[in-house]
């Protein structure tokens, strides 16, 4: 299915690592033209999260890079700056998650960016508000998942705190990112001006974690502690059954008694505790060590076909390994195979937003480094020999494999 809304629309993608490949692969799912410009030095995430045939793409890299078209560029070396001058002045999006002064020392910040070019939309994805005490201090995942009081949510229900194992942060604040970029071009459609946005990621979690959580102290005065009692409780996580663990929840009054029932505790269907939302709610703890038992004496499988058949919200509690072979996963085609140029046969993996009935194509794979260096230099003007120049000066890196330009 062809579905391009950003048809038309050039990104440069001044990102790397996680935050902000993420939100350029989701501008490029939506058919932009995203450039991505690479240092000599490689993305980061080329090397980070295990290895590949070539060594040039990790899996992590192959999947946040897709639909980009890669150019190599040595942004300290003037050539460099020349050829950046002219891919901004081409470009509708302007994307980068360099710290902002690393962005100004370089001439690639938002204000002069748009001093020079107001049309243009500039986004910048930061770990901290520039108009805070922690702006352009370096940040990590993890660092925000701790600042943010993400892993001291486990502190109060388990006693120590836990980093999500996921780059949770940088996926949320990345898709937010992309989000905004769609507002600001709706905007630039109706007034021909561009915007200056702001992604900080920790203010981004703070509120997440802050919109579920404050809770009670979300009054003033309070009428009690912060936190929602029930995603706190030491209970609420998966429930072991004989040969492995269930994911499951019951929330409404007919849940639960469908939920005693079926899990043989008909003794407690007229419990006072727990006969409605109310009650439950002023009997937490109580209700989250009923709901949280071990269900031991049968298999996955028979607890998952009795708690379906009495239409409670259960899953199997998958695996890294087992998730690849979920029915529903394989039955809707998920994860798909296709032919890499350097790497061989990969994983690909859809999208997951279906329009008119249809997913979108797969755009094309990442790409190694600087794969279409020469032929987006030739969409700038740039002749030959001047590319080979910038070549030879280590201005820019042109993989030798490629002349000619494939948009993804």
């Amino acid at each position: 299915m062809s579905f391009e809304p950003l048809k038309g629309t050039r990104v440069l993608d001044l990102t790397s690592v996680v935050v902000g490949p993420v939100c350029t692969w989701r501008l490029a799912q939506y058919g932009a033209d995203v450039i991505k410009v690479e240092s000599p030095e490689g993305d980061l995430m080329r090397g980070l999260g295990g290895g590949s045939p070539t060594g040039q793409h990790s899996g992590t890299y192959l999947h946040f890079n897709r639909g980009k078209r890669n150019i190599c560029l040595d942004l300290k070396k003037e050539g460099a700056r020349q050829a950046i001058d002219r891919l901004i002045a081409s470009s509708d999006v302007i994307v980068a998650n360099m710290r902002p002064q690393a962005l100004e020392r370089l001439g690639l910040d938002g204000a002069s960016i748009r001093a020079k070019y107001p049309e243009k939309v500039y986004c910048l994805i930061t770990g901290y508000g520039t108009d805070g005490p922690y702006a352009g201090q370096p940040v990590y995942d993890s660092v925000v998942q701790g600042a943010t009081g993400m892993a001291g949510l486990t502190l109060a229900r388990d006693g120590s705190p836990t980093y999500v194992p996921l780059l949770i942060c940088d996926h949320v604040s990345g898709e937010i990112a992309a989000g905004a970029i769609l507002a600001a071009l709706m905007e630039r459609k109706a007034s021909g001006v561009g915007s200056s946005i702001e992604v900080p990621m920790f203010e981004t979690m703070a509120a997440f974690v802050l919109q579920e959580h404050l809770a009670q102290q979300s009054f003033d005065p309070p009428v009690g502690p912060p936190g929602d009692l029930r995603l706190l409780s030491p209970h609420n996580k998966p429930v072991a059954t004989a040969d492995g663990w269930i994911s499951f929840t019951v929330n409404t009054d007919a849940q639960v008694r469908a939920f005693l029932e079926v899990t043989g505790r008909q003794a407690m269907l007229d419990d006072a505790r727990f006969t409605s939302v109310a009650a439950r709610a002023r009997n937490v703890v109580e209700w989250f060590e009923v709901r949280g038992a071990p269900l031991t004496d049968k298999i996955t499988a028979e607890w998952l076909a009795l708690l379906r058949a009495a239409d409670i919200a259960a899953q199997p509690c998958h695996s890294l390994s087992s998730l690849q072979s979920d029915p529903h996963l394989e039955a809707v085609g998920l994860i798909q195979a296709e032919e890499h140029p350097t790497e061989g046969r990969i994983a690909a993996i859809r999208s997951t937003i279906r329009f008119d009935d249809a997913y979108p194509a797969l755009r094309a794979p990442a790409q190694p480094q600087g794969w279409d260096t020469r032929a987006i230099l030739e969409e700038m003007g740039y002749g030959g020999e001047e590319i080979d120049a910038l070549v030879s000066a280590g201005s820019a890196l042109a993989n030798a494999s490629t002349s000619t330009s494939t948009t993804p």
